[in-house]
Formats: structure tokens, sequence, C-alpha cells
């Protein structure tokens, strides 16, 4: 019987350990298929009507990566965009919609780009208590939106959404006023109420305003102002509960503003 060397019987079997390593490598790689566009953006749309928005946006980002110069990848853009706000990923969100506006300035859907972006912004205002950088930035996104397309569906809604917050921003105003005010600052108040006045002057936060500096005012030894600006909110508010309380504290407020100077340029 011819006994094989130790060598031969060794280098055959590193020769059939490598065939079944080959063949475990091969039959465990992931092949890729490219898919039809309608498939994989029919699937992503499924997903995010059964509410799966994690798997909705990356079967979205996957019909872009797939499709990249399809018409439906520039959709699939918007939509993932919409399901991450959706899914309150906000920060997503904000970085796909200014791709697809950076990408895409003249598609159909552009108006809904912008408002989507202040939508983003919008959802993550805060109370009057904090910071309001999210405020001022749901103002800009949203006025945009106003300004480039006025007479789009969402102008309507982004109007109202802008007076909201600049609303909002002069209750923010008028928290730090009062807080001033309450500490005998009353200087420092006067320039946040000034500042509601001046910049705010539409909002529901105006005759308090207006009210408060009477008050600063008469706190100063500032008669005469107190009575100028108590004359400008019963001229302007006369129907106002803060009218009423400031015409208690001011006696013979009997002047008028000049008609033809707008009522919030009081300096």
């Amino acid at each position: 019987m011819n006994r094989k060397s130790p060598r031969f019987v060794f280098s055959a079997l590193l020769a059939a350990l490598g065939v079944l390593a080959l063949g475990a490598c091969s039959s465990g790689e992931d092949t890729y298929v490219e898919k039809p566009v309608e498939e994989l953006y029919n699937k992503a749309m499924d997903s995010l009507n059964k509410g799966n928005l994690g798997t909705a946006a990356i079967e979205f980002d996957e019909v872009e990566r797939q499709h990249p110069y399809s018409a439906w990848a520039t959709q699939a853009q918007l939509q993932a965009a919409y399901t991450n706000y959706e899914a309150r990923k906000y920060d997503e969100a904000i970085i796909a919609l200014d791709r697809f506006i950076q990408l895409h300035p003249g598609h159909r859907n552009i108006a809904y780009g912008y408002y989507l972006k202040g939508l983003c912004y919008y959802d993550q205002i805060a109370d009057v208590g904090r910071d309001q950088k999210m405020t001022q930035l749901a103002l800009q996104a949203l006025q945009e939106v106003v300004t480039r397309f006025p007479t789009s569906r969402y102008a309507r809604d982004a109007q109202l959404k802008i007076d909201l917050t600049r609303d909002h921003l002069a209750g923010k105003e008028m928290t730090i006023g009062r807080y001033y005010q309450t500490q005998g600052h009353f200087l420092a108040a006067i320039n946040r109420y000034k500042a509601v006045i001046e910049q705010y002057q539409t909002t529901t936060h105006a005759p308090e305003a207006l009210h408060r500096l009477v008050e600063c005012y008469e706190a100063l030894g500032l008669a005469e102002e107190a009575k100028r600006v108590a004359s400008v909110l019963g001229h302007n508010f006369p129907g106002s509960e803060w009218y009423i309380d400031s015409y208690q504290d001011v006696e013979g407020v009997k002047i008028r503003p000049d008609p033809d100077k707008p009522w919030w340029k009081l300096w």
C-alpha cells in the first residue's frame, strides 16, 4: 500500500479548505439586484401609509440611490424629508429639504419644500420662558414661503403661523420686561416694552406693553411721558382693559396723538 507523504496530505487539506472558504464567502454575499423604480417607490409609500416611518425613510433613500436620475428620485427626496418630519427627526428633515431646494429650485413642489422646512422649525418652538432661536428660524422660513410663493396653497397658513410666531416673540419680550419691572429695573423694562411696540405692534401684547410703559414712566417720575403713552393707548385701544388701568393711574389724559404719525413711533 502506497503511503502519501505528510507534506502532500497537508497541501491537499489546505486546498480543500480554500475551496470551502470560497464557497462560503460566495454564498454569504448579498447579490445586488436593481429593482424597478416604481416598485421601490410604492414600497416606501406603503411603509409610510402603515406608519413605519423609519423603514419608509430608508426605502425612499433607496429609490434615489438606485435611480438617482429618475423623476421618482426627486419626489423620493421630498417624501424622505416629510417622513423624517413626521418622525420628529427635524434635523434630518431640514438637511434633506435644503438639499432638495438647492438641487431642484424649479420643481413643481418647491413651495411645499419651503413650507415643510418652516414647519420643522415651527414645531420646535419653545415656551416664552426658554430660548427662542427656533422661533426666529421658523419666522424666517415661513416668511420665505409668503415672499416667494404668495399665491401658493401654503401662503395663507404660513402667514397665520407668522402672526402666531411674532406674537410668541412679543410674549418673550413682555416676560423679560415684566421681570425687570418687578425688580425695579425700569429703564431695562422700558427698552423691552418699546421693542414690543416698535417691532410687534400688531400682536395681542401691544396694549399691555403700552400700559406697562405708563407704569414704568410713573415709577421714574416722568408724568408727561406717562400721559403721552396713556393717550396713545386710549386712542388705539379704547376698549382695552389695559387702557382702563392706565386711565386710573394717570389723571387728565386728554392729549390725542398726531394722526399723521404711526401710533407706535412714540420716540
